[in-house]
């Protein structure tokens, strides 16, 4: 492993070890309107974007196509509550990786059941139990991509030594690649799962409104 390969590591799991989320104890608690909420997600998330001196992280052209998607419940008055700011955060990670239809049929369920809930039992419980995973999480990704790392630096030995780190390279971006698809294709099975199931339900629901 070369010096430069080795700083290369180090750079990319200090990156992941820099990752935080949101917590909902850092969200405000009165209603905010749009200006608010893009300068409150742009302060706390720019950092999460590929480059953070030029990309948006939210405007109010993408919140309005949210609402207009049913990915949003419309705000109340011109003011979002913290429910759909911690939807918002979901919406954000998600449309890195999923279709909108795709995140409308994975947020419509908890949106419907757990949006502004009477039972005791709301959006920010769940937000709390997903998020709360992610320090795990991120030790055993580190691992992961140890050990991917390692396996591409002993690839492409037999290549022509000036090639020889691009092509090492290469072969960590395509095992990253692999295993970022083959999680996007068990993500979106599980989603078409969830569609089908939650169909007969709607039909039920509408029914009985008419």
């Amino acid at each position: 492993m070369t010096i430069d390969s080795e700083d290369l590591l180090n750079s990319i799991l200090s990156s992941l070890t820099r990752i935080e989320y949101i917590r909902p104890e850092d969200i405000p608690n009165i209603d905010l309107y749009m200006d608010q909420v893009t300068t409150f997600m742009d302060k706390r998330l720019r950092d999460t974007t590929r480059n953070p001196g030029d990309d948006k992280v939210l405007t109010k052209t993408m919140i309005n196509n949210y609402a207009k998607n049913d990915l949003l419940p419309s705000p109340e008055k011109k003011k979002y509550s913290k429910e759909h700011m911690l939807l918002l955060i979901f919406i954000y990670y998600y449309k890195n990786i999923l279709s909108i239809g795709d995140i409308q049929t994975l947020l419509a369920p908890v949106t419907r059941r757990f949006f502004k809930s009477a039972n005791g039992y709301g959006l920010e419980d769940i937000y709390n139990e997903v998020f709360g995973m992610e320090q795990e999480e991120i030790e055993a990704l580190k691992e992961q991509v140890k050990d991917k790392f390692k396996r591409a630096e002993a690839t492409f030995d037999g290549a022509p030594e000036k090639d020889r780190e691009f092509l090492k390279k290469f072969s960590f971006i395509c095992l990253l690649s692999f295993d970022v698809y083959v999680k996007k294709l068990l993500v979106e099975k599980l989603i078409d799962d969830m569609r089908e199931k939650e169909a007969p339900r709607e039909e039920k629901k509408e029914k009985k409104e008419k």
